[in-house]
């Protein structure tokens, strides 16, 4: 997935001090270590989830079936206040990462509350995570007001800075949830300390209205107005962006973080990804949490992306496997500010690699890889995941994390929240 499309048929890839030293035939016969047989599989770049909410795990599909508005309103942010702890952020995560990491997921993008939960337990994993406390207006589990949650996020970048797992960022929630000002003391911060600036924008038709009759302009417009649409932002979802917005992020550099199942689910209508990619704008893929998913599986959401698309378009040609699966890969790590560092086999990149077994009829015969990856494959085809170098799956299984401790821990959750709710 480099900017090559490089591909071998049949390669050797070196691995040394967590980063790729080499790539090509015959390599191996020059070095001596650890092996891995990766016959009858295919190497990918470990996969990258732009945009979720990890410890939500533990609210799987809870309030289903509602709009957008409703779900947050009525279901998610109650019980949050109710429930949502250290302990519940990490135990939810434990469950998030040991289902990407099964799913081939390396990296994920995180914004939810207690932070440095969901930091412990990513480098308990083994993966590698872009991190930003949620920052809101109004009283939220771990902060009473946007003060406190600016200054908890200060804090946390501070603290995780310079770790090679965690890579911490600004993130306020949206701009119906965080007045001008708060938006603007979040992208100082931003600068302050060179990070993403992570937030949900124009999400919904209602959120569209609301923003407009608010201050008189459509969200992405919004957020230039006031002075802070940049090349720092990654926008999730930008479902009902203008013409006029499409040019404005393509203009500013603002990537973008494409939701497409979770924005089936809640109806909140489909993105045009198709105008944005022809504008040149980066456009990554996220799963959102799987409270609105419901499932953390990154090949199922690009599956979903490109044939959607067509469909959507009535254009066959639209979001072709290539483009899907560098939707995951390396423009994912790019909508991170990590493509010098993963999203490609190449060399001097860290060894961030997914391995899928395609010896499994679905993915047979195989003419040609993107199109069976996308179009065929599953999460559950993941063999082998490495993360910088240390194997974090084999044979299918999670190494780091207890998949019992997991399900005992989530069976405490749902027992807690249903005989209390």
């Amino acid at each position: 997935m480099d900017k090559n499309l490089t591909e071998y048929k049949s390669a050797d890839i070196i691995i040394k001090d967590k980063k790729i030293l080499d790539i090509g035939t015959n390599k191996a016969e020059k070095f001596s270590g650890k092996t891995i047989d990766a016959s009858n599989m295919i190497a990918i770049p470990g996969l990258i989830n732009a945009h979720t909410h990890a410890a939500m795990t533990l609210l799987r599909g809870y309030g289903s079936d509602n709009p957008l508005k409703v779900w947050l309103e009525e279901y998610i942010w109650p019980i949050e206040n109710r429930f949502v702890s250290y302990e519940f952020v990490k135990d939810g995560t434990d469950i998030a990462c040991y289902e990407m990491l099964r799913n081939g997921i390396t990296c994920f993008v995180d914004m939810y509350f207690y932070e440095e939960a969901v930091a412990q337990r990513v480098k308990q994993s083994g993966m590698r995570a872009v991190l930003c406390t949620g920052i809101l207006d109004f009283p939220s589990p771990g902060a009473k007001d946007s003060k406190e949650s600016l200054e908890k996020t200060k804090d946390f970048i501070a603290k995780f800075k310079t770790d090679e797992q965690i890579y911490p960022c600004v993130g306020p929630h949206a701009p119906y949830t965080c007045s001008p000002e708060t938006l603007e003391k979040a992208m100082e911060i931003a600068f302050e300390f060179d990070t993403l600036f992570h937030i949900h924008l124009s999400e919904t038709e209602f959120e569209v209205e609301q923003i407009k009759d608010r201050y008189g302009a459509t969200p992405i417009k919004h957020l230039d107005n006031i002075g802070i649409l940049n090349d720092r932002i990654l926008a999730a979802h930008v479902v009902h962006p203008t013409e006029e917005e499409i040019n404005l992020m393509a203009e500013k550099d603002v990537k973008v973080a494409h939701c497409p199942e979770s924005n089936l689910k809640l109806a909140s209508g489909i993105s045009p990804v198709p105008q944005m990619l022809k504008e040149g704008i980066t456009v990554s893929i996220g799963t959102d949490g799987t409270a609105s998913n419901d499932d953390l599986d990154i090949i199922g959401e690009i599956s979903t992306a490109a044939k959607l698309h067509k469909g959507f378009w009535k254009d066959p040609t639209l979001l072709n496997a290539k483009q899907a699966l560098l939707m995951a890969t390396r423009e994912g790590a790019k909508a991170l500010r990590l493509e010098d560092k993963i999203g490609s086999i190449e060399k001097d990149k860290y060894a961030d690699i997914v391995l899928i077994d395609k010896n499994t009829p679905h993915l047979q015969p195989m003419f040609d890889p993107y199109v069976q990856i996308v179009y065929s494959g599953k999460g559950l085809d993941v063999d082998t995941v490495i993360v910088g170098g240390n194997i974090v799956v084999k044979n299918k299984d999670v190494i780091n994390i207890d998949k019992n401790y997991i399900l005992d821990r989530a069976s405490y959750w749902y027992k807690k929240i249903t005989e209390n709710t």
